[in-house]
């Protein structure tokens, strides 16, 4: 019953923020998530335009083994950081008309651009440009249909395409990201997920989500909450979930391969050119996957990755791909990058 309690609990504050569960009453199911994502299913976004980008698309294919059908070559030029709506809309266009239906998420092979005017570029490969998942100041955005979803054809099922970017500076930094990832398939490791309570109050404020996540997964994976602003020196790391501006010592732990590691702030989604530590710096430390805000999204909760809901999925078998955008309800500011298909644990039985 631990999947249906949680389900629950989570959707409750995606909708209702942390207060005012115990008053829903409707239950989601207890079916256990099977993995539908794979690389038959997953679609590869090229610039042809960007040496770079053509270099990672090729490379990926070769090492996930994706059919020729499935690589979909564009050209726009490089050297921006935003894209306009309609620059965008065009490039859409070009990409939904060459993806066949088989193809249920897409990966990007750039780190730039990663905006689309005021939404992030994967959240508008995925739901389209829409000014409903952009805000002026302080206030929430549209919810995702695929938060927290049982879906395992989101395509088949929500007509959208989840998508990350597989992000790096150099193909060097590429290809020991998907490296790390394809190498941690079904490997079930045995690391620790880094719940970490910092000194930061605006940006700590997942720290509320903790002692839910630790109740009802503690029992499932080795969870420690931590109050410092800094984790060095550890050689276990699978999840790391912290909230500040910039994160020191990240590079001073060893990251299992398929780990996933992010910190709640305003602008890690800027990848190239972030004012503050950028998520870039957790691919290249050794994670596998991370996010970020593009714009100012404020401190919403709904506005960056649930831990136990992108654990939750993980350890139920899903892809990173799959877990991580299931993880935030309101996605329209964030982007999300790493490897897609890393899938380090096995599904669960029923």
């Amino acid at each position: 019953m631990i999947g249906c309690k949680f389900r629950f609990l989570v959707r409750c504050l995606a909708l209702l923020g942390i207060q005012g569960c115990a008053q829903t009453t409707q239950l989601f199911s207890s079916q256990v998530v099977k993995p539908g994502v794979n690389s038959t299913r997953l679609g590869v976004i090229v610039n042809a335009a960007d040496p770079l980008s053509v270099r990672i698309g090729k490379y990926y294919q070769e090492r996930r083994q994706i059919p020729p059908r499935n690589m979909i070559t564009v050209r726009f030029a490089t050297g921006q950081t935003i894209l306009s709506s309609k620059a965008f809309q065009q490039l859409k266009e070009e990409v939904e008309a060459k993806a066949g239906e088989h193809i249920q998420v897409f990966a990007l092979t750039w780190a730039a651009p990663y905006r689309v005017d005021c939404m992030s570029i994967t959240t508008a490969f995925t739901l389209g440009f829409d000014l409903k998942h952009c805000a002026e100041g302080c206030k929430p955005t549209q919810l995702s249909p695929y938060f927290n979803s049982i879906s395992k054809e989101p395509y088949t099922d929500l007509q959208i395409r989840p998508t990350m970017a597989i992000a790096a500076r150099t193909f060097d930094q590429a290809k020991a990201l998907i490296d790390r990832g394809v190498s941690a398939d079904g490997t079930a490791p045995q690391g620790t997920a880094y719940l970490m309570q910092t000194s930061d109050s605006a940006r700590n404020v997942r720290a509320a989500l903790y002692p839910m996540t630790q109740r009802l997964l503690g029992k499932r994976f080795d969870l420690r909450v931590v109050t410092a602003d800094r984790l060095e020196h550890q050689t276990d790391v699978m999840f790391y979930f912290t909230g500040l501006s910039q994160v020191e010592g990240i590079d001073r732990n060893r990251y299992l391969p398929g780990a996933i590691a992010d910190h709640l702030t305003s602008a890690g989604g800027m990848l190239t050119d972030s004012p503050q530590m950028s998520s870039l710096r957790w691919l290249e430390a050794g994670a596998t996957g991370s996010y970020g805000a593009v714009v100012e999204p404020c401190n919403f909760l709904q506005k960056f990755p649930h831990p136990g809901v992108v654990m939750f999925h993980y350890l139920a078998g899903n892809t990173l791909i799959e877990a991580y955008w299931k993880s935030v309800a309101q996605p329209g500011q964030g982007i999300f990058i790493g490897e897609p298909l890393a899938r380090p644990f096995l599904a669960d039985q029923p």
